[in-house]
């Protein structure tokens, strides 16, 4: 590229920042030491969630399984074919998880047994409660441990209230200043001046001036205090510094939203630079997944997938929404044709529900941004919202296994 994307004393905040952490071989560690089942166990049973854990390894053995409807359909493999991941939105903190672990349990009996997708996305804005009381541990312990996902997204919100004693902190390490507010109790919250609405700045897309470094802050803290690994990622120039940050950090996955609106070639084409621009030793880029945008044809995924490809960059899969809440899209957004006709092309995909295209109660962005107290009341209707979601999931699946498609499911379906 013609210009440097980050400059010398951009590199140095985010150094010194890394170094504040510990350097890339204490973060990766720590982290993945916070992986292991054992260990999330015993720090789980001391913050008092080991029976809900429990009771989500004894729900997990009545799943229903791949191979019994690969037997009863007679499900043969086209090679040819590209390979579809599934993904499904919406994991919003522990007990609405395990609401929808007891959907699942319970449809094993049912004419369509809900399968473990492969991967799957929580809109939680990563408070401290959130991240140090547990809560964010044992829903990744259900995910990643016991439904055995391959990924667990998280998403980290720059716009959350946090200590001020950490602003200050992050000040002194980096050497930059965060215009914040101070909200009581020992807490500030960074100023986003697009927030012109509850949801106008979608709690944190706004990374305006260094706010980058709170956003490699969150993630950095998440991931040693609780071993998650992948991370949503919220504009531009957070996706410029984690490139940089993640080149040592091997373990550490990062998926661009559809907010990003790589809607067409030229888009794609930027994030490719950027991404080149920073590759670790091995052409891997920490970037693991893109969501392509809603509005990109069918024959743009394809193009996009076959430039990825061209790029020598290693590793990164695509993905695009099959259904969206209306919040999000047009309210009849229905893309499981056009995913039929990419993965028929030989193209692999991540197909990722948003929605089960039904306008249920809670199934709108509203349920990613309310109050604790609220989630707590409602998480039986969340649960059952992210269950729908996985039962369209599979039925879709379904279908794409009939023409031949591979599909990769959690393990704990297989």
């Amino acid at each position: 590229m013609h210009f440097k994307l980050l400059s010398k004393d951009d590199q140095k905040a985010i150094d010194s920042l890394k170094e504040y952490h510990g350097g890339s071989s204490e973060i990766m560690i720590t982290m993945n030491n916070m992986r292991k089942y054992q260990e999330r166990k015993k720090v789980l049973a001391e913050k008092g969630f080991g029976k809900m854990i429990e009771q989500a390894e004894q729900l997990v053995k009545k799943f229903g399984k791949l191979s019994d409807f690969e037997r009863s359909a007679s499900i043969s493999y086209n090679e040819n074919l590209g390979i579809a991941t599934s993904q499904v939105s919406g994991f919003q903190g522990a007990k609405a998880t395990f609401r929808c672990m007891k959907r699942m349990a319970e449809s094993a009996s049912t004419d369509v047994p809900v399968l473990v997708p492969a991967e799957m996305i929580s809109v939680m804005a990563l408070t401290d409660d959130y991240v140090y009381n547990g809560d964010l541990l044992v829903t990744l312990t259900m995910a990643e441990n016991i439904m055995q996902v391959s990924k667990f997204c998280n998403t980290n919100l720059i716009g959350i209230p946090q200590p001020e004693k950490r602003f200050l902190e992050l000040e002194s390490v980096t050497g930059k200043k965060f215009p914040r507010t101070a909200i009581g109790n020992d807490m500030s919250q960074l100023k986003l001046m697009n927030q012109g609405t509850f949801f106008g700045n979608f709690g944190g897309i706004e990374v305006s001036n260094d706010n980058h470094l709170i956003y490699l802050d969150g993630i950095t803290r998440c991931a040693r205090a609780t071993g998650g690994n992948f991370y949503l990622n919220p504009s531009w120039s957070s996706i410029i510094a984690v490139c940089y940050y993640g080149r040592d950090l091997p373990d550490l996955h990062i998926k661009i939203s559809m907010l990003l609106s790589t809607q067409n070639l030229m888009q794609f084409r930027m994030l490719l630079n950027i991404m080149k621009e920073y590759l670790r030793n091995d052409n891997s880029s920490p970037i693991y997944e893109i969501n392509i945008g809603n509005a990109v044809t069918l024959e743009n995924f394809i193009q996009c997938s076959r430039e990825l490809k061209e790029s020598g960059i290693k590793g990164v899969s695509l993905a695009a929404h099959i259904y969206i809440n209306p919040d999000l899209g047009a309210a009849d957004y229905n893309w499981f044709d056009n995913a039929v006709k990419v993965l028929e092309s030989g193209t692999n995909l991540t197909f990722k529900y948003e929605s089960d295209g039904t306008a249920r109660e809670m199934d709108t962005m509203e349920a990613y941004f309310i109050s604790k107290q609220e989630l707590d009341q409602k998480s039986d209707i969340i649960g059952d919202v992210m269950y729908y979601k996985c039962l369209q999931c599979t039925k879709d699946a379904r279908e794409f296994m009939k023409r031949g498609v591979r599909v990769n499911f959690g393990k704990s379906s297989l």
